[in-house]
């Protein structure tokens, strides 16, 4: 949604007026489209309504686009056609570059996908900022003629804080959001960048773009009013790059719902900046409900919301633990899982980021129905960062049709592992980790799963050689209770299917 809406100002970003029947469809059609967006927002807060809400969000976009389109050929009388070519040939290369990368991206690229598209919003946030101040000068340039500064016509001042804050917000989403797509996928790595002094450094760099913008607003004219404003587009990169790079492997799920937030605040500036009502609505839609995931998402972490969204401020950084000495973990088959849930009678199953990797999330939902199908209760416990963005593992198990109703959060399933006979992990590792209990520990006072208070444990692994996101060992692979089946978790499951 964040890239798309930068599409529905064309029309504003050329300073076309349109004739009065389009703009009055215009005008409705950006009502009607906010709407959809707050319903799609309200679909989406439910897993039974997902589909739903963004159905309403596809429609909502679509109708904004059809709009744009009708307004941007209505308001070039004199080259209509070139008009509409021009356009229909720019929302063809999108939509295509769209469709071809939804058709070829796995769940598991999904998060670093979603971050990519955050850097376009950024970007597109600093192009219109830029293009919006060459525009304002040219509009002005009689009353630059004449002698009169930049900063003395009426209005002018308002309109280049709204471009300076632009160009803040969105070279700060497009660095980070860059930094975070090459950490998510591996280019570069996932440890924090602890830097001396870093938070001093970053608290600069956000004095020197506030002074930045205030310069920019006080300009004379179009040149001295450029410097600051690459100045700050200069600083803002660097910021947005170093925020992210201070933030470890473990705390990246809620820097991608967070560089989300910063995608909407970067859409709603650049709609002040264009004029653009549904722009600001969409924006603001976008970037509060992008906040307050990454707030609840922090809380179910245990991590500060200011450490995070500051890169790493007031906390040591530091995300990965050393490896005790837990003795020896116990070696389990295929056979002796499928013989050991024949035996159950409830059985609850955590999923992590390995079984987005090894596309399980099919033999998970066979087996689940097998084991309905004879009289066992199945459950699933999803803890809210399980995976690498919010709702990765939900997403997975409507996309196997998992019925919703087995499907729960931690706080509504955690006091239920004691009563369990056994519990399937696949994949997971720091958010069943029992060292979140112990002080000292990285992931000291994070909630977890309570996993290991079942009577069995079977822990579907790829290696013992990983230890998790956040470099940090789990003694839950150690535990007498606990049985390792390692290997490829999507052949394992299938084995453990035909068993029964």
């Amino acid at each position: 949604m964040n890239a798309a809406i930068f599409a529905t100002d064309n029309a504003g970003i050329l300073g076309i007026g349109g004739d009065g029947a389009a703009v009055r469809f215009t005008d409705v059609a950006y009502l009607v489209a906010a709407l959809l967006f707050i319903l799609a927002l309200a679909g989406l807060s439910k897993q039974t309504t997902a589909s739903r809400g963004n159905t309403f969000g596809i429609v909502g976009m679509g109708l904004a686009l059809c709009a744009v389109f009708i307004l941007t050929v209505a308001s070039n009388h004199s080259n209509v056609l070139q008009m509409s070519l021009f356009t229909l040939l720019a929302m063809a290369i999108g939509a295509g570059i769209g469709l071809w990368r939804a058709q070829r991206v796995e769940m598991t690229g999904m998060p670093q996908l979603i971050a990519l598209l955050h850097s376009f919003v950024g970007m597109a946030a600093v192009i219109v900022g830029y293009n919006a101040l060459l525009e304002s000068a040219d509009n002005r340039l009689p009353e630059l003629s004449s002698g009169t500064a930049l900063r003395d016509i009426p209005d002018m001042s308002f309109r280049l804080g709204e471009i300076g804050l632009a160009v803040f917000v969105g070279a700060v989403t497009l660095t980070g959001s860059i930094v975070a797509f090459l950490k998510l996928s591996g280019r570069i790595s996932g440890a924090p960048l602890a830097l001396p002094g870093r938070n001093w450094m970053n608290l600069g760099a956000l004095v020197a773009s506030i002074l930045l913008i205030v310069w920019f607003v006080r300009a004379g004219d179009l040149t001295s009013a450029l410097i600051p404003l690459i100045l700050l587009l200069i600083v803002s990169l660097a910021l947005g790059a170093h925020l992210v790079l201070a933030i470890g492997g473990g705390d990246m799920p809620v820097v991608v719902s967070m560089l989300n937030s910063y995608s909407g605040w970067a859409a709603s500036m650049a709609g002040f900046t264009l004029g653009n009502n549904l722009l600001i609505i969409t924006g603001a839609l976008v970037g509060s409900s992008g906040a307050y995931l990454s707030y609840i998402m922090c809380k179910a972490m245990n991590r500060s919301f200011a450490s995070v969204i500051l890169g790493g401020f007031g906390s040591a950084g530091a995300l990965s633990g050393q490896d005790g000495d837990y003795g020896d973990y116990r070696e389990t088959t295929a056979d002796e899982v499928a013989r050991m849930l024949k035996g159950a009678t409830s059985v609850i199953i955590a999923p992590g980021y390995g079984m987005a990797v090894a596309q399980a999330q099919y033999p998970v939902a066979e087996l689940t129905r097998r084991l309905r199908e004879g009289g066992v209760e199945v459950r699933f416990g999803i803890h809210p960062v399980a995976g690498r963005l919010p709702g990765h593992m939900n997403v997975l198990l409507a996309e196997a049709k998992v019925p919703y109703d087995v499907v729960f959060e931690m706080d509504e399933i955690n006091s239920d592992f004691s009563s369990t006979d056994v519990v399937l992990v696949i994949g997971a590792n720091d958010t069943v980790n029992p060292s979140a209990q112990e002080p000292g520990s990285p992931i000291a006072g994070m909630p977890v799963l309570h996993v290991w208070e079942a009577k069995d444990v079977v822990v579907f692994k790829r290696s013992m050689s990983n230890s998790g996101y956040a470099g940090v060992q789990n003694p839950l692979f150690f535990n007498e209770n606990t049985h390792m089946l390692l290997g490829d978790a999507r052949e394992s499951l299938e084995k453990i299917v035909t068993e029964l």
